[in-house]
């Protein structure tokens, strides 16, 4: 059997799936390149730990400015259009990155790169909840998030020793490319709704369309009433806690391993890429449990049961990596905290599935405004912190009280309150 025919015996939402888990798994390398190069970065432009949280901070709040408007884009022309838009956008300023000289011209192109990024989950969950039926949701955001994680595993490996052999600028321009070819296969193949797939089979396209969360019969539900919804406020607070350990690890955690506990750069290349192939670990099994708390407790509670044990135990994995004075212990509890992160995230994608209806994707743009303002003050406190103290560790211990504050917000969500529905 051929590698071709083995691919055309692959249903085609599961096709689709790994468009999405390529485009996670890019925009990843690209967010994490710049905080694995952080040190030979800060030692070149002469930045200082504050300023260098200010540049990772540039980027977290365009993101979130521009994670609704992007949202309700998908919502609207499709999340195809949006796609190419965000790839080639944030391509050209990932390259653009590689050849800035200061920290003005650094804080400007960091922004923009933000912009371009924006919108990448929110549409990513709406082509999600067109494609898979609900019963196949939990598991299909799964790979949407494990994306995520393998490319931040991914990106040590190849970006250290780009770095170590022609500088830290050039792993920039090696991902700029990557991300146009990424452009290439999306126009050619991608398509936003199953009955656009011309040679996609009639009896998937309707098995699907009968059981996804959208609705053809249904309308739009205008914005303002979106926001009246008692679910989406503590979500969004929950959120803006959660994110704030995912911005420590992809965007602090080289140089806190570096600079605030000792480690070399071949050893934090190590430590980084296992914590995010564990990581992978923590998606896959959260996507299973999540659904295995639904067919048991119900919906509210299962999905209240997997964002809890999740953040509860990376707040108290936080707290002792940051207690402990042994570096392997340090290094083990951080990436055990990654992987109870990763096992309850994605249940936050899945409540804005269960009450977006066909406004998913602004239902996951706010939510994850919230969540990159969230990551917009971690970066800033994290640097100003180590910059006043001259300790790491203070601003871990911050960081276990917000994600445990994240933990109980949990008890608030009900994701049986979906929005109104509004007929066509």
């Amino acid at each position: 059997m051929t590698l071709q025919s083995s691919f055309l015996k692959i249903p085609y939402r599961h096709r689709t799936l790994a468009i999405l888990c390529s485009l996670t798994t890019l925009t990843y390398m690209d967010r994490i390149c710049i905080s694995i190069v952080g040190v030979r970065m800060k030692s070149d432009l002469q930045l200082n730990n504050e300023q260098f949280g200010w540049v990772l901070a540039a980027f977290a709040l365009a993101y979130a400015l521009f994670e609704i408007p992007s949202g309700m884009l998908g919502d609207r022309i499709g999340p195809r259009k949006v796609f190419i838009r965000i790839v080639i956008f944030w391509s050209i300023f990932t390259a653009i990155t590689g050849l800035v000289n200061g920290l003005i011209s650094l804080l400007l192109v960091r922004f923009l790169f933000g912009m371009g990024e924006s919108g990448t989950y929110p549409n990513s969950i709406l082509v999600v909840s067109r494609w898979f039926p609900v019963k196949e949701t939990g598991k299909a955001l799964s790979w949407v998030g494990i994306g995520s994680q393998l490319g931040s595993a991914i990106a040590p490996l190849i970006i250290v020793p780009l770095a170590i052999r022609y500088g830290w600028r050039i792993p920039f321009f090696v991902l700029a490319g990557i991300g146009i070819l990424w452009v290439r296969i999306c126009t050619s193949w991608f398509r936003d709704f199953p009955s656009e797939m011309r040679s996609m089979p009639e009896e998937e396209k309707s098995w699907i369309e009968r059981n996804c969360h959208h609705d053809i019969h249904q309308a739009q539900v205008p914005w303002k009433k979106i926001f009246l919804n008692s679910t989406l406020w503590p979500l969004m607070l929950m959120y803006f806690c959660c994110q704030w350990a995912n911005y420590f690890f992809i965007a602090w955690m080289p140089v806190y391993l570096q600079e605030g506990r000792g480690f070399s750069e071949h050893s934090m290349k190590t430590i980084m890429s296992s914590l995010f192939a564990v990581g992978i670990t923590g998606f896959l099994i959260g996507g299973a449990s999540g659904d295995r708390f639904i067919s048991k407790f119900g919906l509210k509670k299962g999905r209240r049961t997997t964002g809890i044990l999740g953040l509860g135990m990376c707040s108290i994995l936080l707290m002792t990596a940051a207690l402990t004075s042994n570096n392997m212990v340090t290094a083990v509890c951080l990436i055990g905290a990654n992987f109870s992160f990763s096992f309850s995230v994605m249940t936050s994608y899945a409540v804005c599935a269960d009450i977006g209806r066909n406004n998913v994707g602004t239902v996951t743009g706010a939510m994850n405004f919230f969540g990159q303002m969230g990551a917009f003050f971690l970066a800033i406190i994290f640097g100003r912190i180590v910059q006043v103290t001259h300790q790491f560790n203070y601003p871990i211990y911050l960081l276990a009280i917000v994600i445990l504050s994240g933990c109980l917000l949990w008890l608030a969500i009900d994701p049986e309150k979906s929005l109104p529905v509004v007929e066509n």
